[in-house]
């Protein structure tokens, strides 16, 4: 069991204070992560009091990731925080923007780029240079279904999803042997806030769940055990991979 041991490790985790961001640092933490996470709300205050007094050890900053100072200040004191090591970073940060394509404003497509995969490359790169240094860490960042599919409405994000892929296993190339692991999750239709308008809406709710063989859309809950996984030295020899969390949508 000593292969699933992650006790005593440090991490940052982007889009910590709500949906699969805050699953998957809770679960780091009950594993006995110390963790930073990332917000770009106050309630990150509230969010990080409450894990504290469950004895859990967390951190957390308000950062605008996708502000290139912001974000690599916010890195550097993070980092400050874990006492100068960093073992593993979960980029789950993410916005969306919907528009039909041929009125997709340029200024929602330059945020969406900027925050999902532009962001996601300059932490992957500064926490490689840390991890390169002590020759181990686990990046774990996060695809999604559009990383396969087109999708419908969502030019941009389909574009930084695709982008967050081939970044994924671009970077494997030249760090896995360096001791970096470097892999994206990508998860299926999830209950979260960002799916609410396809949750509400009767016939594409319908034709998604007409296709996950699980029956049933994912919850936040069901990133732990590939993120515990994946930040183990189980996922040792696992680089440049997308694994998909979607009950079976992708096979179907």
């Amino acid at each position: 069991m000593d292969y699933f041991n992650i006790e005593g490790k440090r991490a940052i985790v982007t889009g910590g204070s709500r949906g699969l961001g805050r699953a998957m640092a809770e679960a780091l933490m009950n594993a006995g992560v110390e963790v930073v996470l990332f917000a770009t709300s106050e309630k990150i205050n509230d969010i990080v009091k409450e894990y504290n007094d469950k004895g859990f050890k967390c951190h957390g900053k308000i950062v605008d990731i996708g502000n290139d100072n912001e974000r690599q200040s916010a890195f550097q004191e993070a980092l400050k925080l874990l006492g100068g090591r960093l073992d593993i970073l979960v980029n789950a940060a993410g916005v969306q923007r919907r528009h039909k394509s041929e009125e997709f404003p340029l200024e929602d497509w330059y945020h969406v780029i900027n925050v999902n995969l532009t962001a996601v490359f300059s932490l992957c790169q500064m926490a490689s240079k840390e991890m390169i240094k002590q020759n181990q860490g686990k990046i774990i960042n996060i695809a999604s279904m559009l990383s396969f599919f087109g999708g419908y409405t969502v030019p941009a994000y389909a574009a930084s999803k695709g982008g967050v892929a081939q970044l994924t296993k671009a970077f494997s190339n030249e760090w896995a042997s360096q001791g970096i692991n470097i892999n994206a999750i990508a998860p299926g239709y999830m209950a979260t806030d960002m799916n609410t308008a396809l949750i509400n809406d009767t016939v594409r709710n319908k034709e998604i769940l007409s296709r996950i063989p699980a029956n049933r859309w994912g919850t936040p809950e069901d990133m732990a055990g590939v993120v515990l996984f994946l930040s183990s030295p189980a996922s040792d020899y696992l680089n440049g991979a997308i694994i998909p969390v979607d009950g079976g949508y992708l096979g179907r």
